[in-house]
């Protein structure tokens, strides 16, 4: 891969510019990675606001009614619902992994199955999520846009 960085004092933005000769999954990761750093959430943490990249998430649970951002090592809170949150989140990787959870697919770092066709999540930081039987199909699919 070519990386080309060019700076124009002139531009008010910044431009991403993604050539390639096929799509694959180096693209589809890329450009996961792109939008999930335009792509920011407000939320809370010990009374005081936070702005915070999507990349940054690992995963977002609702729990109670309330919603909580989890990062590498700490946690948030936010007012938005979860199916704001994976409307928002779908094209810069996120998908639904149950009823309640929704995952970063950049952060996993491996899967294996359980009992009763459910699987279980390790993500980079050594968290482990189950992925329910509804969503397994979900959670394939995107795998699987990502390879």
């Amino acid at each position: 891969m070519l990386l080309k960085l060019e700076q124009d004092t002139a531009r008010k933005e910044i431009e991403v510019s993604i050539k390639y000769p096929e799509i694959n999954h180096d693209v589809r990761r890329l450009i996961s990675l792109v939008r999930s750093v335009e792509t920011k959430i407000i939320c809370t943490a010990g009374g005081n606001e936070k702005l915070l990249n999507a990349s940054d998430i690992y995963y977002i649970e609702s729990v109670d009614k309330h919603t909580f951002i989890y990062c590498e090592t700490e946690v948030y809170r936010t007012e938005l619902r979860l199916y704001q949150l994976l409307e928002m989140l779908s094209p810069a990787g996120f998908v639904k992994i149950s009823k309640s959870c929704i995952l970063n697919i950049d952060v996993l770092d491996s899967v294996r199955p359980l009992l009763n066709s459910r699987m279980e999540a390790t993500l980079k930081n050594g968290e482990r999520l189950n992925v329910t039987r509804k969503y397994l199909t979900d959670i394939k699919r995107k795998l699987q846009e990502g390879m």
